[in-house]
């Protein structure tokens, strides 16, 4: 790497209830799609770092599982721990809310901020609120919840106000070596990502159809003559489970894999043969191996 002698390196964390678009603002803040995203809360189950480097400076961004205390299991007991531990040993914050829309897990995350920390407002969805000085009001009243070092508005879907955000959180950096090669952007294995836009596929077309407690694993990954061919399990806890992902005459499970596989060929800039099956593994949701790859 061929870095001149004053660069910065800063960890960045992003927290926020579930549903407010963190993992969408990451993928912008990136520039690709590193996090899934769907309207079902907690869709990002596991702490995942995107890496940006932009001149002298790198940025390392984690998303974190959305906050959230309604619904409460072993599952995500451990993914609120993961989100607390995100926060130590960080060089700045954002906290991330939706525009006109501020509520008791807004309230819950806030608490979790500790003191005299570098933390950034960032209202996204700004365009969902029309008037103004509605919109002004909003941003008053939520800025005096905590001592921000900035409050910044943005658009994640319409790229608005990422680059003013990226100029404001390296501010707070300090001097050092890059963490990561300058090309690199995430932490994560190819085969992780592969596995997290299946997850993220039956998400979205499962909707409130679909369990909590499901896995995706990547069960073959090769790259052979111009040709990635991947085999891939998705894991259901009960038998009554298995017919909801699969659909009448395979349907969902056939359209969850042409959107997977697609996806698949944007990540690695190449061509995808890509198998799907579905298996039952009773009680696999409360196995101390499947836990512990929630654990900080």
């Amino acid at each position: 790497m061929n870095q001149q002698a004053n660069t910065y390196c800063g960890l960045v964390s992003i927290i926020g209830r579930p549903n407010v678009g963190k993992s969408t603002l990451m993928n912008h803040l990136i520039g690709q799609k590193i996090s899934i995203t769907s309207r079902k809360p907690q869709t990002t189950q596991h702490k995942v770092s995107g890496v940006v480097t932009l001149g002298q400076c790198q940025y390392i961004f984690i998303d974190t599982p959305g906050f959230q205390k309604r619904y409460i299991n072993k599952l995500n007991t451990l993914l609120n721990k993961s989100v607390v531990s995100s926060l130590a040993n960080i060089d700045a914050i954002v906290v991330v809310v939706e525009a006109g829309s501020f509520n008791v897990g807004d309230e819950e995350v806030i608490a979790l901020l500790p003191r005299n920390a570098n933390v950034f407002l960032v209202v996204n969805k700004q365009d969902k609120i029309k008037d103004k000085r509605r919109l002004d009001e909003f941003v008053h009243q939520v800025s005096l919840k905590y001592p921000f070092k900035e409050v910044l508005l943005t658009s994640a879907k319409q790229h608005f106000g990422i680059e003013e955000l990226l100029e404001r959180i390296k501010t707070v950096f300090p001097q050092g070596e890059f963490l990561y090669p300058e090309d690199q952007l995430t932490d994560k294995s190819s085969q992780f990502l592969c596995a997290e836009i299946i997850r993220e596929k039956l998400f979205r077309y499962l909707g409130e159809e679909l369990p909590y407690s499901l896995a995706v694993e990547i069960d073959d990954f090769k790259f052979d003559n111009e040709l990635y061919r991947i085999a891939a399990t998705i894991i259901v806890d009960k038998e009554n489970q298995k017919p909801i992902v699969i659909g009448r005459g395979g349907e969902k499970l056939k359209k969850i894999s042409s959107e997977a596989r697609s996806d698949m060929e944007q990540l690695l800039h190449n061509k995808v043969f890509l198998q799907v099956w579905v298996k039952v593994k009773s009680g696999f949701a409360d196995d101390l191996k499947f836990l512990s790859q929630f654990e900080s």
